[in-house]
């Protein structure tokens, strides 16, 4: 599977459709809108039998509202294939790990002799052969290609919980308790004031302390963090063991697309009391005591 992927990973299903199918390959795929779909591996598949009939990896003309979700299940036959694809370049079928670095200069080079990729070189050759099915998912799936897809992502699996294991997320239901809106994990580790208002979509990691008065909306709060009292974190992603001190504001605007549209703070970061930082990217064991927008703070 894909590093870069949300979704629910339907993986028991996919095996049973695999198994019925008895090809080499199945590939998770969903229905997306015609504008978006240019920007993956659009697939068409046989309506009544699940077979890829055909392979475009980011075409350059509309092929299909069909794309490639990036989770596979496979036999041992698709070694076969790699090794087939490399036999004809004159070069051993082996496989190699490379920096993501290097995977990126080779968009733009030549194929080297030893570099198989997936999607051009198996899957493309592959489709229309009935060594390749299909298997839809109807659940969400999206691409992290962004910091702030994470939090979206983060979103989309407290939804998921909702349906699927509701005791995984804060209840709120006692009288001394914080109050929760929404989709909200808190791990039994963290202590939250019963005056804090927590939620929608917000993680709570291990040994968090929120203190009084504190405000936390659609935010990802990791391990040993302290949000002192009165603080507010919207739209942001809080690293371990950083402080945010009281009255402060971590903040961004939601936009999860964009390079800037949420905030970051790297790990032992500490956010001194009044201090608003909006849309910014903090590293690791920095101090702020004036307020911040837009930046990126090395």
């Amino acid at each position: 599977m894909n590093c870069d992927v949300c979704c629910s990973f339907p993986l028991s299903d996919m095996l049973a459709a695999h198994l019925k199918y008895k090809g080499i390959g199945t590939l998770l795929v969903k229905k997306v809108s015609a504008e978006s779909a240019s920007e993956f591996g659009e697939i068409v598949a046989d309506a009544e039998t699940g077979e890829l009939l055909h392979y475009a990896e980011k075409p350059e003309t509309f092929v299909s509202e069909w794309i490639n979700c990036g989770v596979y299940i496979f036999t041992p036959e698709i070694f076969l294939a790699i090794q087939g694809v490399a036999s004809e370049r004159n070069n051993h079928g082996t496989l190699r790990r490379v920096s993501s670095f290097e995977a990126l200069h080779f968009t733009t080079k030549s194929t080297q002799a030893d570099f198989v990729r997936l999607d051009q070189d198996i899957l493309t050759p592959l489709a229309g052969k009935r060594k390749l099915y299909t298997y839809e998912t109807q659940d969400f799936w999206e691409q992290i290609k962004t910091p702030g897809m994470s939090l979206k992502c983060s979103s989309l699996y407290l939804a998921q919980y909702r349906l699927t294991a509701p005791d995984l997320l804060a209840k709120g239901d006692k009288s001394n308790s914080a109050k929760f809106v929404g989709d909200v994990y808190v791990h039994p580790s963290a202590k939250i004031h019963h005056t804090a208002k927590v939620g929608p979509n917000v993680s709570i990691s291990g040994s968090a302390r929120i203190g009084p008065g504190v405000r936390l909306i659609g935010c990802i709060i990791l391990d040993d963090v302290e949000i002192k009292e009165n603080a507010l974190i919207s739209h942001s992603i809080v690293g371990w063991k950083s402080i945010v001190g009281r009255w402060a504001r971590v903040q961004g605007v939601g936009d999860y697309t964009a390079k800037l549209g949420i905030t970051i703070l790297g790990e032992d970061v500490q956010v001194e009391d009044e201090v608003v930082v909006t849309n910014c990217i903090v590293l690791p064991h920095k101090t702020l005591n004036l307020s911040v927008h837009d930046e990126i703070i090395l």
